[in-house]
């Protein structure tokens, strides 16, 4: 039976201590592969820690992209830096996390929504697909990935940790997205989630831990590390009244086919 984690941050200061041993711990687990998502300023090379996580790790892939929190700190020479990235390494399989957070509003939100756009059509020019991070921002995320992603050049891409609603899973997936749930899902309070989770069939469902955060029951308010999704997955199989193993396959498929990869 085999797991994957499609998005964490094993790059990460929380993981420098014991990388070798996280990474071991989730191979041992059958998390057979895992995605770690480059994220911070792209000015002081935080992003590229995670390409050399990848390089560093056979079952370790890689995305780069400008996260919303840092679009403020987007300029030519990002942009330059993060295709240079992409170019530098096979093990890079997909631009992101890239979107809207109107929770922290870190950067302002006109150049969060012009970053967002940018990001997309490079994403598009070089073929890879995108790993969307929203928050706070349903309506104009979907607006946005309506208008930019409706073309033959669209890649396909993932939701990733998703908190919206069942419509805004339906209006991703009808255009081209696979929605992916973190350990947030398995929370007592999270019924919203489940709710949504309600229309996402298996040919369009990912896992994910997200970690360092977001850990899932029994493992709440512990650092979060790639093992865990497979307690999230048995989560997931009981929802769906579906066989583990039937829930394994069908997004260790999912993820194979959208970031192309040879398992």
């Amino acid at each position: 039976m085999i797991f994957v984690d499609s998005h964490c941050h094993i790059d990460g200061e929380a993981f420098d201590g014991d990388r070798d041993e996280i990474v071991e711990r989730a191979k041992n687990a059958g998390v057979e592969m895992m995605l770690t998502v480059g994220t911070g300023n792209p000015h002081n090379g935080e992003i590229g820690r995670a390409v050399e996580i990848a390089e560093h790790y056979e079952n370790v892939f890689a995305s780069v992209g400008i996260h919303p929190h840092d679009a403020k700190e987007y300029d030519e020479k990002a942009e330059d830096y993060l295709i240079d990235l992409v170019k530098s390494s096979k093990k890079v399989v997909a631009w992101g996390e890239i979107g809207l957070d109107f929770h922290y509003d870190h950067s302002p939100r006109e150049i969060q929504r012009e970053v967002f756009r940018k990001q997309i059509r490079i994403a598009k020019e070089i073929d890879l697909p995108i790993i969307i991070h929203s928050r706070e921002a349903d309506d104009e995320t979907v607006e946005i990935l309506s208008e930019e992603c409706g073309d033959e050049n669209f890649r396909g891409g993932v939701m990733h940790c998703f908190g919206g609603t069942a419509a805004m899973a339906q209006s991703l997936m009808q255009i081209g997205f696979l929605i992916s749930f973190a350990g947030n899902v398995t929370f007592k309070k999270a019924e919203n989630l489940r709710e949504a989770a309600r229309v996402v069939p298996l040919d369009k469902l990912l896992m994910e831990t997200d970690c360092p955060f977001l850990s899932p029951v029994p493992f709440r308010g512990k650092r979060n590390e790639p093992v865990f999704v497979v307690e999230t997955a048995k989560f997931l199989a009981d929802f769906y009244q579906i066989d583990l193993e039937q829930l394994a396959s069908a997004t260790t498929g999912n993820f194979l086919r959208l970031f192309k990869i040879n398992s």
